[in-house]
């Protein structure tokens, strides 16, 4: 018997893994949810799932919620800049807790990305390298949600502002990424490294192009300087620093880092992967 345990188990993606682990026909009893907190983890509770609460912050608690753990999806922090420090209190604990495998949520091709955001995802990976553990990588590309919150601005003004150029991006659905997760803990051996992307290769012509599809409306791409791109997004009241690392992403599309022919998400899926309209036609409904 194998037990398995997800950090970040309330969240989008760490929560998604937990659900296709029980579709997937791990008893809920053999899964652990690591959660913040525990109101919002009352579904998982009530679906027989052991739920432990722990903060990334604290090493002790962290050791004891992965007591008795086989198996870690590690599901990278969000607060960026702060992921290291965090990472390593987890793999810390999990190797004091004796658990056999880390699966680590990083970042499409991290070992080479030009992306700001990849830096604090390498390190993690040799954290992983360096501390014995066996491991396994899931270099998730891009979410296609991470195009919502541009959708409704972009449909209402009938333009979609970015920095990318001419490059194209193979975005997947976050449901994606969890089901993907949940196979590669499942079955994965030590040691492989899985580069995960959608099988569509969109410009951000093509994106606005799916605004308009979806929603009935004309929009156009205007594509800004990287720096006129984030000074965009600051007058929007993203903070600067912040904001700086979206622009710097958008910069990395255009010289094809977040594009990717790899199969590995469907391999692991098994399936086709959701499209991005429909991720798109999806997060409108909900918002709407």
């Amino acid at each position: 018997m194998t037990t398995y345990a997800v950090t970040g188990a309330t969240g989008g993606l760490g929560g998604g893994a937990v659900h296709a682990l029980l579709e997937r026909g791990v008893a809920a009893g053999d899964v652990v949810a690591v959660v913040r907190d525990l109101e919002k983890a009352r579904d998982l509770t009530d679906a027989g799932v052991v739920v432990r609460v722990a903060d990334y912050a604290d090493q002790g608690a962290l050791e004891a919620a992965f007591a008795g753990v086989d198996r870690l999806l590690l599901v990278s922090g969000s607060e960026v800049g702060q992921r290291l420090p965090q990472h390593t209190n987890a793999i810390d604990a999990a190797t004091r807790a004796g658990v056999d495998l880390i699966a680590y949520t990083s970042i499409l091709r991290a070992d080479t990305s030009p992306l700001q955001l990849a830096a604090e995802h390498l390190a993690t990976e040799k954290l992983l390298a360096d501390s014995g553990l066996s491991t396994v990588l899931l270099r998730n590309g891009w979410y296609s949600e991470n195009y919502l919150p541009s959708a409704a601005a972009a449909i209402e003004g009938g333009v979609f502002y970015g920095s990318a150029q001419h490059g194209e991006i193979a975005p997947a659905s976050r449901a994606d990424y969890a089901e993907a997760a949940a196979a590669a803990l499942i079955s994965a051996q030590a040691g492989q490294i899985f580069e995960l992307a959608g099988t569509q290769h969109l410009s951000y012509d093509d994106i606005a192009a799916t605004f308009a599809e979806v929603s009935g409306r004309p929009v156009r791409y205007q594509d800004l300087p990287e720096s006129d791109y984030a000074a965009a997004l600051v007058e929007t009241g993203i903070p600067a620093p912040f904001a700086g690392i979206l622009a710097n992403s958008d910069a990395g599309v255009a010289v094809g880092a977040l594009d990717s022919d790899s199969t590995d998400l469907v391999d692991l899926l098994g399936r086709p992967a959701i499209g991005f309209p429909d991720v798109v036609r999806r997060g409108l409904v909900a918002t709407s």
